[in-house]
């Protein structure tokens, strides 16, 4: 029985600090990866789906990020998992493809047989057992999940064709400026190590073009700007797009959710989604509450053990409530994450708002926006230890860290 002795290992892209500038001011606190949604780090959702693969022998986690910062966690999560989960700590950019190969050495230490390559930043079920099984059916080099969106959003994304019976990748390009496909790339991968003999053959055919300029010094000065390192790989245009049509790469369609989250914005919807898919993995970790000894509760809600919350308050849905938040009498909180050791005081609303590490809001108060997720001011954010007094209403609005609202605010970016 070949199948019980082969190893899949899995890495997981989580990028670094220069990449989440657009998740300030929460990123200012914490990793990005390390956020919380519905309860648990970012990093959290694709690790625990990497616990259903057959035979996981490790899990990777590669990133610019300062290895102390993920110290704690991977110590934590590993013990809870049962399963090795290392960092990795990237000293300088090589591409998505060529920041795997770099760890080549490593991740190929157990032998695998199977590789799951996963980005940090994408919300979805993670299909993970499945993919495997299609892509062992499939026989290539790789397997891509993929899904279906509009054709007015497929254009953010890579797009690619497939055929529909054999699944096999025929096309792929990254954000096409005309129309190609409403079939996008999920960020989700399982490759067989071949794909390590791929990304060396991209190196190579590099390194020779650069020896074969270096004999024309007028070529060589025409193309000094586009120039690249040769260890530099890009998963999507220099793997995906060269092996499309070779009978290499396939794809594995979702029907589930799937979003990218690059924006405090996005990080609201995918809680709202990940507390949905809790009512089928995970349902103990959703509160219940009929407002009599504790919180009436409505919808998906996570609250922290350690959170205390009065039974009067109504909670939901889509709300997370993080570790030693307080929450007062008759507050209301509909489409937000609290973060840790938050108050809210009595009669307070939050909705479609992040309240940031140990920020507290007045009796009667308001925090709340209109909810559009992709807008720059669609949500509310308070960064770390803002203080709104009684009484204010803050809309649409976002607060850097350690600021005091007295006075209402309406659609403002406050420093």
């Amino acid at each position: 029985m070949r199948s019980s002795e082969e190893k899949v290992v899995a890495v997981i892209m989580v990028g670094g600090p220069t990449k989440g500038t657009r998740f300030r001011p929460l990123s200012l606190n914490i990793p990005k990866p390390l956020f919380p949604l519905a309860g648990q780090p970012m990093v959290h959702h694709p690790i625990s789906a990497c616990k259903r693969i057959p035979n996981l022998a490790q899990i990777y986690l590669i990133g610019f990020y300062e290895e102390r910062e993920f110290a704690m966690y991977v110590s934590a999560i590993s013990n809870e998992l049962r399963v090795p989960v290392r960092y990795l700590r990237e000293e300088k950019p090589h591409g998505s493809a060529g920041g795997l190969y770099n760890f080549r050495d490593l991740i190929m230490e157990d032998n695998p047989s199977h590789i799951f390559l996963l980005n940090c930043d994408v919300c979805c079920s993670f299909p993970l057992p499945e993919m495997l099984e299609a892509h062992k059916r499939f026989g290539g080099m790789g397997t891509i999940l993929v899904i279906k969106v509009s054709a007015e959003s497929a254009s953010q994304f890579g797009e690619l064709v497939a055929d529909p019976v054999t699944n096999e990748l025929l096309h792929y390009t990254e954000k096409p400026e005309t129309f190609v496909s409403d079939r996008i790339n999920c960020g989700v991968y399982v490759f067989t190590p071949d794909i390590f003999t791929a990304i060396q053959g991209v190196s190579s055919q590099r390194k020779d073009r650069a020896n074969l300029r270096r004999l024309s010094s007028f070529e060589a000065l025409q193309s000094a700007t586009k120039n690249v390192p040769p260890d530099f790989v890009r998963l999507d245009q220099d793997i995906l797009t060269p092996f499309a049509g070779k009978k290499k790469l396939y794809t594995y369609e979702t029907m589930d959710f799937w979003e990218q989250i690059k924006t405090p914005g996005m990080s609201l919807k995918c809680s709202g989604l990940y507390l949905s898919q809790f009512r089928f993995t995970s349902p103990n970790l959703l509160a219940s509450g009929d407002g009599i000894k504790s919180a009436t509760i409505i919808g998906d809600v996570y609250i922290h053990p350690s959170a205390k919350v009065h039974p009067s308050a109504k909670i939901g849905p889509n709300v997370s409530i993080s570790a030693n938040a307080r929450i007062g009498a008759g507050v209301r909180l509909i489409s937000c994450i609290i973060l840790d050791g938050v108050e809210i005081m009595e009669n307070a609303v939050v909705f479609h708002a992040i309240v940031g590490w140990k920020s507290s809001i007045g009796k009667w108060s308001r925090v709340q926006a209109r909810g559009d997720y992709n807008a720059k001011l669609g949500i509310t954010i308070l960064g770390e230890a803002v203080a709104v007094e009684d009484e204010v209403v803050v809309t649409n609005s976002i607060v850097l860290p350690n600021k005091t609202l007295n006075v209402s605010v309406q659609g403002e970016i406050l420093l």
